[in-house]
């Protein structure tokens, strides 16, 4: 991928993670950039080293990794990814390679103490499944987990109208399309933890 090509990658996810209308595969990554504009910048030799250090699907996965990690996804800045960006990247492949042992160990930990039911019961406020993420009990990914089983986002969306589950819910949409999952295997793992 040439430095150009990484720059409407970066531009393309900032928008996706930071506008709720656009959206990277429906618009097929379209981006309103030219090379005179990107010559411009003076930050553009870290797109030149990121497209010389990466593969062309690692990078993809480089800038997913920075704009999910940042706790405020519409200030994700390029200084903050020049500067961070290596290990944030890092930390995501690991959380990638042990999803399975993750969710298992989250799940264990949050099925301990609650029943499966009450963990999406909003009848007192911000449900359990998302005060344990918020709390950093569980990742990102566990939750987008639960939420390809059991569609809870929707419903969140209809009951809660705040904006701590506004910017949750935002992130848990985006983010999930990049999260390649076999859900049947997850669901029969919960479904052996609950039988235990």
């Amino acid at each position: 991928m040439a430095p150009f090509e990484v720059y409407c990658e970066y531009l393309a996810l900032k928008n996706h993670f930071s506008n709720p209308k656009y959206d990277y595969f429906k618009y097929n990554k379209k981006v309103r950039a030219t090379i005179s504009s990107f010559n411009k910048r003076r930050d553009k030799y870290f797109f030149e080293k990121t497209s010389r250090k990466y593969k062309d699907e690692d990078i993809v996965n480089f800038l997913v990794a920075n704009f999910v990690e940042s706790t405020s996804v519409n200030q994700v800045w390029i200084g903050e990814i020049i500067s961070s960006g290596e290990r944030t990247y890092a930390d995501w492949t690991k959380r990638q390679q042990s999803l399975t042992y993750l969710f298992k160990e989250q799940s264990n930990e949050l099925l301990s103490n609650n029943e499966l039911e009450n963990l999406f019961s909003c009848s007192k406020g911000h449900p359990i499944i998302l005060k344990r993420f918020l709390g950093g009990d569980i990742s990102l990914e566990t939750f987008v987990i639960y939420d390809r089983i059991f569609s809870f986002r929707k419903k969140f969306d209809k009951e809660l109208k705040d904006p701590v589950w506004e910017t949750v819910s935002l992130k848990l949409q985006k983010y999930s399309p990049f999260l390649n999952i076999d859900v049947f295997k997850f669901k029969k793992i919960l479904r052996d933890l609950v039988d235990e």
